[in-house]
């Protein structure tokens, strides 16, 4: 990243109920990514940069917080719901389908803001996380997609989702520990 560019962190579906089919799997998968994610959030905040969450809206279709997350807690997600929840100075999207840019208001926020660069976090890698970083590529973002950041179902998809990440759209997908290093 140069130095005159200004990035955003995105995490996408974090809250998230995990009733479907390999929900299970998904919610201990996303365990497993949640530190290193709140661990860029946290370095995010000391850089004044700004933290968007994007999030399927579950059929309540308001961008309500707090009634998202009592409808997706239960005993596979509180447990990442409690640690990952926005924080008043993070931004809150929901969306209606799987890239966090249709639908939504993301790519008028992240212009202004002035964001020329996005990271991109969260589930799941293969689906929303994937679609998304299209969306961002076609829009001529620059792109980090931290592998240490994004799950998905199975890790054979979410390395595919990777691969065609940084093969066809140019993604830097290092560890986050590459972030640090701006």
């Amino acid at each position: 990243m140069k130095m005159d560019q200004k990035p955003a962190l995105l995490i996408i579906d974090m809250i998230n109920d995990f009733n479907f089919t390999h929900g299970e799997i998904l919610s201990q998968k996303t365990s497993t990514i949640m530190y290193s994610i709140l661990n860029l959030k946290d370095y995010f905040y000391k850089k004044n940069w700004p933290v968007i969450y994007i999030n399927d809206h579950y059929k309540l279709w308001k961008a309500d917080l707090e009634s998202l997350i009592q409808h997706c807690s239960n005993e596979r997600s509180k447990h990442i719901i409690d640690k990952i929840a926005p924080r008043a100075e993070d931004y809150f999207l929901i969306k209606p389908k799987h890239s966090a840019f249709y639908g939504t208001a993301l790519d008028t926020l992240l212009q202004e803001l002035k964001v020329d660069v996005l990271v991109l976090t969260g589930i799941a890698g293969n689906i929303c996380v994937l679609f998304t970083a299209n969306d961002a590529y076609m829009r001529e973002y620059s792109l980090y997609v931290p592998k240490d950041c994004t799950a998905s179902n199975h890790d054979e998809d979410n390395i595919y989702a990777l691969t065609m990440m940084k093969e066809v759209l140019k993604a830097n997908i290092e560890p986050s520990k590459i972030i640090y290093d701006l």
